[in-house]
């Protein structure tokens, strides 16, 4: 099950990685953002494609051994996804409601495969 759990998690991270690289303005456009110079889609290839792709190396990684590191990376790539949503319900408490789609479908997303990945690991 751990490995099922991490491999899936890293299959969503490369896959969100691997789409901000192919097409960084088609990610962001949900969240009401543009990417029309070529700094600002230099910015999202970095933030969500090359650390996207990153993340799913360390849980590929994680799903392929038992190493001394297996548990700490898994559990810091989680920490990370907690940010995020807890970096979502700031904005939330300093700006006004936003629809469910985008910010809180994936807010879900972050806490429910943070979770998932926590659930999972040795501590």
């Amino acid at each position: 099950m751990e490995e099922v759990v991490l491999a899936a998690s890293a299959v969503f991270f490369a896959g969100m990685g691997l789409f901000a690289l192919v097409s960084p303005a088609a990610l962001v456009h949900p969240f009401g953002l543009v990417a029309t110079s070529a700094v600002s889609r230099s910015e999202v290839r970095a933030v969500y494609g090359g650390f996207g792709l990153a993340m799913a190396g360390v849980l590929a990684w994680c799903a392929a051994g038992d190493g001394a590191m297996r548990d700490g990376a898994a559990s810091a790539v989680a920490i990370g996804l907690a940010g995020m949503a807890v970096g979502r319900a700031i904005s939330r408490l300093l700006d006004a409601p936003t629809s469910f789609y985008p910010n809180w479908f994936y807010c879900l997303v972050e806490i429910t495969v943070g979770g998932l990945i926590l659930a999972v690991v040795r501590t």
